[in-house]
């Protein structure tokens, strides 16, 4: 096999590379096997869209909370958009527990 081959190359990022595939090589063909899997990440890539224009438009945060916070709300807004559900009114519920001191409801249906 090419890979097996490649590893023993003389030079040492080709070899690596192919050690490294030949560790991954299951993985690399499960949508073959597993009917239903993807054999890209397009749906994730396209998912995070919004995200990467967000922050290349407004230069991102100043701080580690502030990137905590927006990883925080981007996955609030993207889980209630997959799910159909109105994030304004999750978020509502969620401030109102912590008001009422009760757990923040849940993100999973």
């Amino acid at each position: 096999m090419e890979l097996e081959w490649g590893s023993q190359s003389a030079c040492a990022k080709t070899a690596a590379t192919c050690r490294e595939l030949l560790l991954r090589e299951a993985a690399l063909w499960t949508f073959v096997r597993v009917e239903g899997i993807e054999p890209t990440n397009n749906a994730a890539e396209r998912s995070l869209r919004g995200a990467v224009l967000w922050r290349k438009v407004s230069f991102g945060t100043q701080s580690a909370r502030g990137s905590r916070f927006v990883a925080s709300m981007l996955t609030v807004l993207l889980s209630c958009q997959q799910q159909k559900r109105n994030a304004l009114l999750y978020l509502t519920a969620c401030c109102q527990a912590c008001y009422a001191n009760r757990p923040a409801p849940s993100l999973v249906p």
